[in-house]
Formats: C-alpha cells, structure tokens, sequence
C-alpha cells in the first residue's frame, strides 16, 4: 500500500471517530451543557499576556491553515514557543494537516466539563495544537460571549507559550471578525484570484468598523511569481486607502509548489516533507517578518534552510 492510500486511511479512520465520538445509539446526539446553560458562568478575567497573531481570510481555499500550521513549525525551529489556536470551532482542520489525532477538542471544553490544559496537544517540533471540533452546529455558530470566554481561557496555558497563532474561520461572520479583533497583529491571506482579493479587502472593510489593536496586512499565497504577488497587493492596498483610508501593509508571498498540495495528502505539514522547497522558503522568510526582521527587497534570496529553488529541484521521494 503506498503512503497516500495508508493516509487517506488515517483521514477516513479519524473522521469516522470524530462521528462516533459525536453519536449516540439510537442516533442520537450526545448530551452535553448547552450554550444558554453554560452564559451563566463568568468568564476568565482577562486575556492573555502574549502576543496573538490571526490569520484570517475573505475566501475559504486560499491556503490560511496551511500557513499557520507551517508557520507555527518554522517559528518553533526558531526556538519560539507556539500555541495554534484552531479557531474554526465547527470544521477543524488543523489537527489534520498536522497529521495528530486528539482525544479531547474544544466541543470538550466549551460544552463539556473539560479545562483548556486538558486538550492540548504537542505537534510536530513542539508546537503545542488546541483542536477544534468538526460538524458540531453549536460550535459553528458560537456567539460573541462564548467566543471571548475561550479567548480569555488561553490565559491558563499561556505560561509556556511565546507567541499564540490563531487559525481564524473564513469569511466576514461574527466568529471570524471576533477572533482577529482580539489579535495584536493580523494577517489577510489572499491569492492572485480576482474573487479571492475581493474578498480580502472585504475581510479588511468588515475588520476597519471594527475597534483594533492594529491595521491588518496582506499576504498573497499560491503566487505564480513575486511580481503577480506584488501587484496583486499593490491593488488591494490602492482600493483600502481609497475606499477606507487605511495602509496596508504587504507582508510578502507565498509561491504556488506542487510540494503543497502533495503534503497535504499525506498529512504533513510542507516543511517538513519538502523543507527545500520554494513554499518552505517563502514560509521561513514570513516567519523572520514576524520576528521582527525587516523584509528583503525584491530579488534578494528568501532566507531559510537555503535559497530559493525551482518546482523542477524539489525532490520526490523527501
């Protein structure tokens, strides 16, 4: 049997566990507290101490849990300390891409009687993983005060975290906007599709009514080139400081690998089945951004592993 074929194995067993873990016999669903119920107890007192950043987008597709699961992991090999937050309560994804299988989620935590240590995983090169659930409605559709009780709870397992990234659903919804706002910085994911930018500079339309701690930037995923990434922001900036009198700030690219797509059927995180590639380079230079390094102009090597490579020198069998 090929690696794929025992992976998509994985998949399908995990998924068949998630709905056995949601099921009841008789088919019914399990009871759990309900939301209304749960209102009552007051929250944490205040948020966490460490610096959130949420990465967001207008569209779904674009690759936004792909960059935060490899920039989590090139942040780590930095010797950052991360906590991803898997921030689409109702379809996770997260844990999939990363390739674990947790026992407790965030259906766990916030309908059940679970304390937010008690889910938290350990990924690939120590990242620590809180996962969400999958098909639970109630969870999909969380309102604002449920939202900020688990953001305020991240404070119990902050002590051992440096940075907290926040996989945000897609979308302008209340669930979305409610997660970047109570981020420190802000990334919009974008691609060079017209419908995708579009949807980006919504996101940031919906995000400027908002009170925030920042201006969000822009990142381009899935670029062709470093040119089609750069006008592709350079558009999605002229319409937010016409439209909305906001500077964004262009947070660099992503370039289009077939190394992606072929991690992602294998549940692995890119960097570390293909950590030479083009893809990996781009995320090793996004993760020196977030530290604070200046960004290199354009035609410099990408920082990371080694340079920049061609699709045709990424290897086959990594």
């Amino acid at each position: 049997m090929t690696s794929e074929g025992t992976t998509n194995g994985t998949a399908k067993r995990r998924v068949r566990a998630r709905g056995a873990k949601n099921a009841r016999p008789g088919g019914k669903a399990p009871r759990t507290p309900s939301i209304a119920r749960r209102q009552a107890e007051p929250p944490p007192e205040s948020r966490p101490r460490r610096k959130v950043l949420a990465i967001t987008s207008g569209k779904g597709g674009v690759g936004k849990t792909n960059i935060v699961t490899n920039l989590a992991i090139a942040l780590a090999r930095q010797g950052v300390r991360v906590l991803v937050l898997d921030g689409d309560f109702g379809l996770a994804n997260v844990d999939l891409l990363l390739g674990i299988a947790p026992q407790y989620d965030l259906q766990d935590h916030i309908l059940g009687d679970r304390a937010l240590d008690d889910i938290v995983l350990e990924g690939p090169d120590g990242i620590r993983v809180i996962p969400a659930s999958s098909g639970v409605e109630e969870l999909a559709n969380l309102d604002e005060y449920r939202t900020e009780c688990v953001l305020r709870s991240l404070a119990s397992v902050e002590d051992d975290v440096d940075l907290i990234l926040i996989d945000t659903p897609s979308g302008i919804g209340t669930h979305a906007v409610s997660l970047s706002q109570a981020a420190d910085q802000i990334i919009v994911v974008t691609t060079p599709e017209p419908t995708a930018f579009s949807d980006a500079y919504a996101m940031i339309k919906v995000l400027s009514q908002r009170p925030l701690k920042c201006t969000p930037s822009l990142l381009v995923n899935q670029a062709n080139s470093e040119d089609e990434a750069l006008e592709v922001s350079r558009r999605v900036q002229s319409v937010a400081k016409r439209f909305l009198n906001l500077d964004i700030e262009y947070w660099g690219f992503v370039l289009a690998d077939e190394s992606v797509p072929k991690s992602v059927v294998r549940q692995e995180p890119f960097l570390s089945t293909y950590p030479y590639s083009p893809a990996s380079s781009c995320i090793y230079r996004l993760a020196g951004r977030v530290l604070g390094q200046s960004p290199q102009r354009k035609g410099v090597p990408i920082a990371g592993p080694q340079g920049l490579v061609t699709p045709d020198e990424v290897p086959e069998g990594v």
